[in-house]
């Protein structure tokens, strides 16, 4: 019996994650965190009968101790909440589906508590892959990634030395605006760009797939990942998405993970890591595919990529102004208050005022994000 906490529970990966857990009864759920939705985590609860629950705000928990009064779980608030999850002694795996930086501290008190971890929140590696990496190797924690993508770099790497690598293949789908020119995006809706041709995801991730920014933040986890040069991780636009991503090897080898685009496949992974269990689920049919294409991305009209490179190459604090400057304006555009090509453009207005800072503590990451979020508030007042 493998116990599993998840961070998330409500949110797209993490109620996948439990769809992975119902078809497993090896799998058990001792602890499960949300954000804000009560009825949702009280279902989870019901069913899934954990020991401990966590929400983040304390009036959400309020409520759901009131809801969940006869059943004997924990209820739990905030970061103290997510602490006490992340180095529970009853879990072995911590599942980390929150989005944010607030994933970054309990996924560093998980791995000191010698839990593993089933990555899956881009922000922890993103800003603060400097601490997480080190620490990961020194408390011989794996950092297993549920990214479709870096779970398909992850599996294309079993048995092969790392130092061969010769490149990483990052693909990407190139998300529903593949192909347009700049003027063609100028009156993009949020309705227009939360309609993604492959992927079932979360809405935050879903407008950063058609901003290119996530595969941007990609880049930069799989930099920490597996430890190789930006000039070695090329992105390749593949709309059908069979092809998650690959490997290619300094004789020319490439290996690559194919399947359809089921996010429960690397969950499983993860969970299972080395093995292999059966998933049900449509399987790939080449001869009904017919074709498979690849592409380069776009970089001149979907800026947010190329930044994203210009702010691993700055490093230090640099990856925390640009995820936190995307999360903000992000926001701002599902709330119809900047529009779609203002996303880009305040990431990169955000780079350009901020003064580097050289191996940043969780402290400064996190001070970092705070005054970015305020300068990108500051310039939408001035835009209006």
């Amino acid at each position: 019996m493998k116990k599993i906490a998840i961070l998330g529970s409500t949110g797209s990966i993490g109620t996948q994650t439990l769809e992975v857990v119902r078809c497993n009864p090896e799998l058990r759920v001792v602890a499960l965190a949300a954000g804000s939705n009560v009825e949702k985590m009280e279902e989870q609860i019901r069913e899934f009968k954990p020991v401990l629950a966590a929400m983040w705000s304390e009036e959400a928990a309020a409520q759901l101790r009131s809801r969940v009064a006869d059943t004997g779980v924990k209820v739990t608030a905030g970061m103290e909440g997510l602490l006490e999850i992340a180095v529970m002694p009853e879990s072995q795996v911590l599942v980390t589906a929150i989005v944010g930086m607030i994933g970054i501290r309990p996924t560093i008190a998980a791995i000191e508590a010698g839990k593993d971890i089933a990555l899956a929140n881009k922000e922890t590696l993103v800003t603060a892959g400097h601490i997480i990496m080190p620490l990961a190797a020194k408390c011989k924690a794996a950092i297993l990634p549920v990214d479709s993508e870096h779970s398909a770099i992850f599996q294309s790497l079993n048995g092969e030395p790392k130092d061969r690598i010769e490149k990483i293949l990052l693909t990407a789908s190139g998300g529903p605006f593949r192909g347009r020119r700049r003027e063609q995006l100028e009156h993009i809706q949020v309705e227009d760009a939360l309609n993604h041709p492959n992927w079932s995801m979360g809405r935050k991730i879903t407008i950063d797939s058609s901003t290119l920014v996530n595969k941007g933040l990609e880049v930069m986890e799989a930099k920490w990942l597996f430890g190789v040069d930006l000039d070695r991780i090329q992105v390749v636009v593949h709309p059908q998405s069979i092809i998650h991503s690959a490997v290619q090897y300094v004789d020319g080898a490439i290996m690559a993970q194919m399947g359809t685009p089921d996010m429960k496949l690397p969950i499983q992974y993860a969970l299972f890591y080395p093995d292999r269990r059966f998933l049900g689920g449509k399987r790939v049919d080449f001869f009904e595919l017919a074709q498979i294409t690849f592409e380069k991305p776009d970089t001149e009209v979907f800026t947010g990529l190329s930044l994203a490179y210009q702010a691993a190459e700055a490093g230090g604090s640099m990856p925390t102004v640009y995820n936190a400057a995307n999360e903000k304006a992000v926001s701002l555009f599902l709330d119809r208050k900047i529009t779609f090509l203002q996303i880009p453009e305040l990431i990169g207005k955000a780079m350009e005022h901020h003064k580097v800072i050289e191996a940043p503590t969780v402290e400064q990451i996190l001070e970092t994000e705070a005054e970015t979020y305020e300068y990108i508030l500051g310039k939408v007042k001035l835009l209006r």
